[in-house]
């Protein structure tokens, strides 16, 4: 399936998977038939009947009429009919269409302007980068009415504090506090046996070392130490730099990035059938699949504005028949750092979306710049 950004009215030529489709492929009554039906079901969700149709068309036409031109859009691809209605729904290809050649773009109005502005900004005060991503995916939750999205790196950060808290036997807690005043918490396994005493050893060890340093170059500072002298580290730290610090300063492509998903009971709302109940279970299993989301926002990366991922063009969504739409935001040198965006059924208010998506996705580029 082809991904392109809504705006590009001027293709001629679109093509999806082997079916290529045209604008000229559609004469001007079939295109305000077919935008007519779309539209209809992106707000109802429902099946949209010839009769529908006719009545709301400004130019004036019976239903019979229609019904010959939702046949020829339906051999086309662009629509099908369920079994238990005789109206017509669009397919995959048909919303992808719409998008890419049909889809009237507006903008966001003052007053959602404002909203966002207020909401993430005010999150701008805590200092925190993450506060400020986890408010502008909550916001977009509950503007879109679906689940707000955010994939942010894992960035080298200087550390200021460490502190290790026992939770079992052989598990403890480590808290890295950075410098800008985020925390970061992850769990790591305990050598058999260990003391307590050896927790507040390792951390009154750790914090006379990492001072202002990032990850990595207290990495590369502990193992020179360790290969220097091995006595001047307990067990925990060795443990620290073996299976922590190696990990949280790594490359990424074990754990590439914080996800950060807001909003999912939105998914809930506005149930018509049992069928949306079952898409939604799945789309929520899809969602605790980290990995295969943090690989698809990682798509988003690959161009600039907005970028729309409908259905099976992605393999994510592909049995919960979701959408996507996200955008990148960069930081102060104008290198992409995460993407940001919205998830939710296919039928998702892609002209409301796709300007708040790219506006907040500018927004959080200015603030984190």
């Amino acid at each position: 399936m082809g991904q392109r950004q809504a705006s590009n009215k001027d293709v001629s030529c679109l093509t999806y998977g082997e079916q290529t489709l045209s604008l000229s492929d559609l004469d001007k009554r079939s295109r305000e038939i077919f935008r007519s039906i779309v539209e209809t079901y992106l707000e109802t969700g429902e099946p949209v009947g010839s009769r529908n149709v006719s009545r709301s068309l400004a130019m004036s036409l019976s239903p019979a009429s229609v019904r010959n031109v939702m046949s020829d859009l339906e051999h086309l691809g662009l629509l099908h009919s369920p079994h238990t209605s005789a109206g017509r729904l669009p397919t995959e290809i048909g919303l992808r269409f719409f998008v890419d050649a049909l889809l009237e773009v507006g903008d966001l109005t003052q007053d959602e302007r404002q909203q966002i502005d207020v909401q993430v900004r005010a999150s701008q005060q805590t200092n925190s980068a993450e506060q400020v991503l986890t408010e502008a995916s909550q916001m977009l939750s509950g503007l879109s009415h679906g689940a707000g999205v955010v994939l942010t790196h894992k960035s080298d950060m200087r550390l200021k504090h460490i502190e290790f808290v026992r939770i079992e036997p052989q598990k403890a807690l480590v808290i890295m506090v950075s410098e800008d005043g985020s925390v970061e918490n992850r769990v790591i396994d305990l050598p058999a046996g260990l003391p307590s005493s050896a927790l507040v050893e390792a951390t009154n060890y750790l914090n006379a070392q990492i001072q202002g340093r990032t990850l990595s170059q207290i990495r590369t500072k502990l193992e020179k130490v360790r290969d220097a002298d091995q006595a001047e580290l307990d067990l925990l730290s060795q443990k620290v730099i073996d299976t922590g610090l190696a990990v949280w300063s790594g490359d990424g492509v074990n754990d590439p990035g914080t996800l950060i998903v807001r909003g999912r009971s939105n998914l809930l709302t506005d149930l018509d059938a049992v069928e949306d109940l079952e898409r939604i279970r799945l789309l929520f299993d899809d969602l605790e699949n980290k990995k295969d989301l943090i690989q698809l926002l990682g798509l988003a990366e690959k161009g600039d504005g907005v970028r729309i991922f409908i259905g099976s063009e992605n393999n994510l969504f592909s049995l919960s028949g979701s959408s996507l739409v996200v955008s990148p935001y960069r930081d102060s040198s104008q290198r992409i750092v995460g993407v940001l965006g919205v998830i939710g059924p296919t039928r998702l208010n892609y002209a409301r979306v796709i300007p708040m998506v790219d506006y907040t996705a500018r927004l959080v580029s200015r603030l984190l710049g």
